[in-house]
């Protein structure tokens, strides 16, 4: 006999959970609703009205009593939840109970909203980097086996089908394979990987079948401490963020003082003074002053933003950094690797060595310790003209700003620019120093040996980078450690007034200082560690290409996933709109509250309209922060 298996019903989303789990709150609704509905066609007994209400009321507001209760035994008197218990039980007290129930049922809903609003937010932002398989085809002893990827180590291979998402970092041992990216860097655009590239958690193969050697155990892949980065970004709080908390704190005790004066100060001027009417409209007044509307939708307008952020390739790694991007007035950028693609190719080799493939040896070798993107094109070119960096390397020293010194067969070898040799004291072709492109001179014990001449490429965006960043009132400036001549061209290229070469890391501090002393806000951007002074000392320290580097990722305040220099303007442009919505909430909540608390202080108006402009403008600053993660820029 055939088993058949009942349907497994879908798993509920967290929204939905959320929803469901407030049944109390939509109890006490229907029988507000059922009791105000009866009570228009007759009349209910003051005892039956009395017990609905109470069952009612306590239906909907068991957790804001309890929150509030547990806030008095800390010795926190005013909060949000101690407000609207003192108005709703204010109003039972003078036997509006209907209304006492009402304020509390729709600062309810008010905080379901406000939930689902979060928790939508903080989903929508992991989707957008949390593609980590649960499984991996692993390759041991020749079989192919699904286990968990955290049970995979470095070193091991695994295989990837097409169409599957990549679980963990590695290298590629394929010859030739396309993977989307678009879940790391927002670029849609397919990349092609070839044998030996490296290979990230979170692309997937589209075209072929990709075996990867493992280099990084799961926890560790870029993927999961980019998510975990964003994940906690919204810890790290704006200026306005920490003021809306630090005022709520002073606000609410000043609401409560005032709430008592407009209760018992008419007792002086007027007469007849009736302590249920007075009672009645310091209630109003507590209810319309609650600050939930700025205290939920204020954080939500940041969080917003670094969604969106996330979803266009940059990671923002704290609220604080939406704010200061938006101040920023001058963006002092690397050239190598940021504005250019820093793919360099040797473009002509001049030897001064009876045997030019002996310089070309000599220079892979001790060039073949470094992973400066020069460095990779002189071994590349060897590699290419079939020549093998042999030879006994030993004592090898950087020198910082200069290139590399090291004994090879026991013969000194300089590696590196033109300041190298000057340094030194090695006399070199006198020409050198008039040539535009960017040479790679080498030096044999003490004496000229040759150079190769580098060229590099500017990135296709870059001029328009300049540009956009332009339009939003932020001048470029550029500072290379590469020859000025280099940089100059680069910088007429891309329309950059202010420009310096020759640089060495310490002088680019000095450069970013006098920026700074001349009263520039500010921010680095780079493609290395090599700049970290500098982005230590920016206002706002950016990462071009943070995928390609930990210690990038770990200390820039901003990453720039793809490599494309125009998203510095997107970034600029989404701290600009997201301090945009969040002062719109501000500006309403606190608008409308002072409206109300004025008719409510003169009679005006009732509870009803007070608990209706507070969960109002709540849901209205909600959705406002919401839309920042619907734009598309």
């Amino acid at each position: 006999m055939e088993t058949v298996q009942a349907p497994v019903a879908p798993p509920q989303s967290a929204e939905e959970s959320i929803f469901l789990s407030r049944w109390p709150l939509w109890a006490s609704l229907v029988l507000l609703l059922g009791f105000l509905a009866v009570a228009q066609v007759t009349t209910v007994p003051k005892a039956i009205e009395i017990i609905l209400m109470l069952a009612a009321y306590l239906l909907a507001g068991h957790e804001t009593l309890r929150k509030a209760g547990r806030n008095v035994a800390r010795g926190d008197f005013f909060n949000e939840f101690t407000l609207m218990t003192t108005a709703t039980l204010g109003a039972f007290y003078i036997g509006e109970y209907a209304e006492g129930v009402a304020v509390m049922v729709f600062y309810e809903i008010g905080e379901l909203f406000q939930d689902l609003a979060v928790s939508r937010s903080k989903r929508s932002i992991k989707a957008l980097l949390d593609v980590r398989p649960d499984q991996v085809t692993a390759l041991r002893n020749g079989q192919a086996v699904d286990v968990s990827p955290f049970d995979v180590t470095p070193g091991e291979v695994i295989r990837v089908k097409p169409g599957e998402k990549v679980a963990l970092d590695g290298l590629l041992l394929s010859p030739a394979v396309s993977f989307n990216t678009a879940a790391l860097t927002g670029e849609s655009r397919p990349d092609t990987r070839r044998e030996g590239d490296s290979v990230l958690a979170g692309m997937i193969s589209l075209d072929r079948e990709a075996e990867i050697r493992v280099t990084t155990a799961f926890k560790d892949s870029k993927l999961s401490r980019i998510l975990d980065m964003v994940q906690h970004a919204t810890a790290r709080k704006a200026p306005t963020q920490l003021f809306i908390s630090r005022f709520a704190k002073i606000y609410t005790p000043i609401v409560f003082a005032l709430a008592v004066c407009l209760i018992f100060l008419p007792a002086l001027f007027v007469s007849p003074y009736d302590f249920s009417t007075w009672l009645y409209r310091g209630m109003i007044f507590l209810v319309i002053s609650c600050p939930c509307a700025l205290t939920v939708s204020i954080p939500l307008g940041y969080f917003g933003g670094i969604g969106l952020a996330s979803r266009n390739g940059i990671l923002v790694k704290g609220s604080n950094f939406l704010d200061v991007l938006t101040e920023i007035r001058t963006l002092v950028s690397d050239k190598t690797g940021t504005l250019t693609k820093g793919t360099f190719e040797v473009q002509q080799v001049e030897s001064a060595l009876p045997d030019r493939n002996e310089l070309i040896r000599l220079a892979a070798l001790i060039e073949s310790r470094s992973t400066h993107p020069v460095a990779t094109a002189v071994t590349a070119y060897a590699a290419a003209n079939g020549i093998t960096p042999s030879g006994t390397l030993n004592d090898l020293r950087e020198i910082a700003g200069h290139g590399l010194q090291a004994v090879i067969d026991g013969k000194t070898v300089l590696c590196g620019n033109l300041k190298l040799l000057d340094k030194e004291g090695i006399t070199y072709p006198s020409d050198l120093k008039n040539r535009v492109e960017t040479l790679v001179v080498v030096a044999l014990d003490g004496n000229y040996a040759g150079c190769f001449t580098i060229a590099d490429e500017v990135k296709e965006d870059a001029a328009e980078a300049v540009r956009k960043l332009a339009q939003l009132g932020v001048e470029t400036v550029m500072l290379s450690g590469d020859k000025s001549s280099v940089v100059q061209k680069v910088a007429g290229e891309l329309g950059i007034r202010t420009a310096y070469g020759d640089l060495l890391p310490e002088q680019k501090v000095e450069k970013v200082q006098a920026l700074k002393d001349a009263g520039h806000k500010l921010a680095f951007v780079g493609d290395g560690v090599n700049d970290a002074p500098v982005v230590a000392l920016a206002d706002v320290g950016i990462a071009m290409g943070g995928l390609g580097s930990d210690a990038t990722i770990e200390t820039a305040d901003v990453v720039i996933q793809n490599d494309q220099p125009s998203k510095l303007a997107t970034a600029i442009r989404i701290g600009k709109l997201t301090k945009s919505v969040v002062w719109q909430n501000i500006g309403l909540a606190m608008g409308v509250k002072i409206i109300v608390m004025a008719l409510g202080a003169g009679g005006v108006a009732t509870l009803w309209e007070a608990v209706f402009a507070d969960v109002g403008v709540a849901l209205l600053a909600i959705l406002n922060a919401y839309r920042i993660q619907a734009r598309k820029l």
